[in-house]
């Protein structure tokens, strides 16, 4: 019996027919979990930068005095914060929050921070005060982008539902119209 156990390891140990198959496996796992995270990343990097693109292009209408001179509401400027967003965004998923004071110590630019209901949508509500003439403003819009695999990749993830917050932010004076 001993004997017989011995050639059977003997001869386990000098098959190599299916050792490349199962370095390969080993290896391969790594790296495809490595190319993963930074697709991921790159993704996440680029529509964030598109999302300050957007928010740049909708503070020029408050700037200006264009949304105050038209009267435009805060579900207005939503939408056309929307318009301005790549089709990648879900317009109801888009938030937006602004601010305005007279001083630019007067505007809040603390980190916002979500709350969510039980099914992960954000509950909060969000200021729309564009301001006047000359007033300082701060636009900020969010947007929540999923994180694929998430609990694999744990530094990408910055919400408790499993998304990453996007946040483009313009601050600025109002130019003097009207």
């Amino acid at each position: 019996m001993r004997l017989a156990l011995r050639r059977l390891v003997s001869r386990f140990r000098r098959a190599e027919r299916g050792a490349t198959a199962v370095e390969f496996a080993m290896l391969v796992t790594p790296l495809v979990g490595i190319i993963l995270a930074s697709l991921q990343t790159a993704i996440i990097f680029a529509y964030d930068e598109a999302l300050q693109s957007v928010t740049l292009k909708a503070a020029r209408q408050l700037m200006t005095g264009t949304a105050q001179t038209s009267g435009l509401t805060q579900a207005q400027f939503t939408n056309a914060v929307c318009g301005y967003a790549s089709p990648v965004f879900t317009c109801s998923n888009i938030m937006v929050d602004v601010e305005s004071g007279s001083t630019f110590s007067a505007i809040a630019t603390a980190p916002l921070s979500l709350t969510y209901n039980a099914s992960g949508v954000a509950t909060n509500t969000w200021k729309y005060s564009p301001g006047n003439a000359g007033d300082i403003v701060i636009v900020r819009v969010m947007y929540n982008w999923p994180v694929i695999a998430a609990p694999l990749m744990p530094g990408l993830a910055n919400q408790s539902n499993g998304s990453r917050l996007l946040v483009g932010t313009a601050v600025f004076k109002n130019e003097p119209y009207g």
